[in-house]
């Protein structure tokens, strides 16, 4: 949702990601398509082309979106579980630290105790508390629920169960602003495919099967009716060029600290959460036996 020259990001299990990690897959494929067997018209070819590239567009989105969900739920989970044990590891470092500079009275280790709780993170200031918490429209949903007296719903785990997964693939198919006819029905999927992504980015599953069941009840998406030359081409261009934009995001997400964690354990990565938690508590009781040590 790995990225290999800037391609969809292929260790989240997503079994029909692999064709759309190039870059210039829209273009092989829009190659591809203007080659059908007999004589079609070549507004025809040009027209199947377009959809081949549509289609294929809309695949490597629901990967990026796919992976940036996982980047972006692993990073809060990290953060929450596992925050308190590394303040906590720091501020035993710090203390160690003091006890053996208090013990020797060397100045090298008054020195090294001195940098140990400047690392120690202080108490944050209200300025900090809301630090991430501000997005482009405002508050964050979590932030919003806390002040209306609702209660906040952060990601249960790093990856959304299978159901979710395969329920959010269908309805991002299905409902794709790209698909639509005209301004008024690309608003309404715009609209729709925001509250997709929000169910999937908390896992409720029960809410995307509400959603299947909204767009299913709603009215049928005509297909494009693609005509004239200019403007298929057009068509083609902007799918190669947002194509290559989604491609240096997936590609961000890639090389991200988060990205690189989740390359260790891709296929289960809520396994790895709990690998770190006890490898960080064994540290800390290796920490806590050094300082009773020093201050016997």
């Amino acid at each position: 949702m790995s990225h290999e020259a800037a391609g969809a990001p292929t260790s989240r299990n997503d079994e029909d990601l692999q064709d759309e990690a190039r870059p210039d897959a829209v273009r092989d494929e829009a190659s591809e398509a203007t080659e059908p067997a007999g004589a079609a018209r070549p507004e025809a070819r040009l027209a199947h082309a377009v959809r081949v590239a549509e289609q294929a567009l809309i695949e490597f989105e629901i990967a990026v979106e796919t992976f940036r969900v996982e980047v972006e739920n692993f990073s809060r989970l990290h953060h929450q579980r596992l925050g308190p044990m590394y303040a906590r590891l720091d501020e035993l470092d710090a203390q160690i630290a003091e006890a053996r500079a208090a013990r020797t009275g060397d100045p090298e280790d008054l020195r090294k105790a001195q940098e140990a709780r400047a690392v120690v993170m202080p108490m944050p200031g209200v300025d900090e508390l809301f630090h991430d918490w501000m997005d482009s429209d405002g508050l964050s949903p979590e932030a919003s629920a806390m002040l209306t007296d609702q209660p906040v719903r952060p990601p249960k785990r790093v990856r959304p169960t299978e159901e979710a997964r395969k329920l959010y693939r269908d309805l991002v198919r299905r409902a794709h602003p790209d698909l639509a006819q005209d301004d008024a029905e690309r608003a309404r999927r715009d609209e729709f495919i925001a509250r997709v992504n929000t169910a999937y980015g908390r896992g409720d599953e029960a809410l995307l099967k509400e959603l299947a069941d909204e767009w299913a009840a709603g009215p049928a998406a005509p297909l494009p009716e693609l005509s004239e030359t200019d403007e298929l081409y057009a068509r083609l261009d902007w799918l190669t060029r947002r194509k290559e934009l989604l491609s240096e995001v997936a590609q961000e997400l890639e090389d991200s600290a988060i990205g690189a964690m989740l390359r260790m354990a891709p296929d289960d990565p809520d396994q790895l959460l709990e690998e770190i938690a006890e490898q960080l508590l064994g540290e800390v009781s290796k920490r806590e036996a050094e300082l009773a040590a020093l201050v016997q």
